[in-house]
């Protein structure tokens, strides 16, 4: 989300919040792209087979989840406005118009020049380069089948399983606002059952992990859909009813927590460096920590801290950044591997992460900027 797509998705909660807390949210945006990116050049240059600071550098996907996070926090905030002030709830139909309009410009001009670029160019196996692949993927649609990595994956979108995730929940989202708010809590403000549901709800991601380890009912795409992921957008959906009811986190405690947290989480305990964990103890460890370091990673920006580190993440510098965020995150892959090859100049798996990262971050930016000035939504 943009800066003034949060003011939007807020539906006048910004009132209460403040601008700065806005401009906060955007910038934390920032730094959950360049975390992605960073795991990509870990992986790209082989730096995250190398045993704990390599599991480090891998970690850095832990950006995803704290995209989920703020989705989770900012788009389930009118629905809670309107019970908290009895009000009408949002039009769905104006909801999905707007995700549609945010999200997919970019996204399909994204998947049409990496299909172009890749065409002409050998970047190794490239399974997801056909017609039915370009299909998919532009319908993210790639991750609901046996086989992916072997069927729709494509050099270049490699990332794009998780706006898959993304765009299920933006689906899901206003049935589950409808059964937490007008079923369950009858539009009444009932801030405590709320809560003890999205707590509960979130057994949802450790239950579907069981059933997907542990028989052969599904797809093994199955392990990239929502119901893995659910827990991360619930702890942003938490967060928002605790706003609303007053709830104050702060910087000081929230962020130790969180860096305590990753360096636990970067141990095997969460796994080998991949999307998903072989094994389902890793898969369930690797869950639970994604959700805790990355809701606290949000909390003191959505709860009320006005400190050192809300000031920081609302500076222009990281707001800018912010801004063109999910564009860094669009493009991101393709010019890494232009970085790869004519930057740094060195073969997969080789070369320095550091130098890499940079080379990425110098062709992409100005990129993402123009790609965000060529499709973002007029505010």
């Amino acid at each position: 989300m943009t800066l003034s797509e949060e003011q939007d998705a807020q539906g006048g909660l910004e009132q209460v919040a403040g601008v700065d807390r806005v401009a906060s949210l955007t910038g934390v945006r920032a730094v959950a792209a360049l975390l992605v990116v960073g795991t990509h050049a870990a992986y790209t240059t082989g730096k995250y087979t190398h045993g704990y600071w390599g599991l480090v550098g891998a970690r850095m996907e832990i950006g995803v989840p704290m995209f989920f996070v703020l989705s989770g926090f900012l788009l389930f905030r009118p629905w809670v406005k309107a019970t908290v002030t009895d009000g009408p709830p949002p039009s769905v139909s104006r909801y999905a118009r707007h995700r549609i309009r945010r999200i997919m410009p970019a996204y399909v001009i994204t998947v049409l020049i990496a299909y172009v670029l890749y065409h002409f160019r050998e970047a190794g196996p490239n399974p997801g380069h056909t017609w039915l692949g370009l299909v998919r993927n532009l319908t993210l649609t790639q991750i609901y089948t046996d086989g992916y990595l072997g069927k729709y994956l494509h050099q270049g979108l490699t990332q794009m399983w998780s706006l898959a995730v993304e765009g299920a929940f933006y689906v899901t989202l206003p049935f589950l606002a409808y059964l937490l708010l007008a079923m369950i809590c009858r539009r009444q403000w009932r801030p405590r059952v709320l809560v003890g549901c999205l707590l509960a709800l979130m057994l949802i991601s450790p239950g579907w992990l069981i059933l997907v380890h542990t028989n052969h009912w599904f797809p093994d795409g199955a392990r990239l859909w929502l119901p893995t992921y659910l827990a991360w957008f619930l702890g942003g959906m938490l967060l928002t009813v605790l706003q609303a009811m007053g709830v104050r986190c702060y910087a000081f405690v929230a962020i130790p927590l969180a860096i305590v947290s990753y360096f636990i989480v970067a141990t095997p305990i969460g796994g080998a460096p991949t999307t998903s964990p072989a094994s389902l103890p890793e898969a369930l460890w690797k869950t639970v920590f994604y959700t805790v370091i990355a809701t606290l990673a949000v909390a003191p920006l959505a709860l009320g801290d006005r400190g050192w580190y809300s000031r920081a993440l609302a500076s222009r510098p990281m707001v800018w950044l912010g801004e063109i965020s999910y564009e860094i995150f669009l493009i991101h892959l393709v010019t890494m591997e232009f970085a790869m090859d004519y930057v740094v100049m060195a073969h997969v798996y080789t070369g320095s992460m550091f130098y890499l990262y940079v080379a990425t971050l110098v062709l992409t930016i100005p990129l993402a900027w123009l790609l965000h000035r060529f499709t973002r939504v007029p505010a």
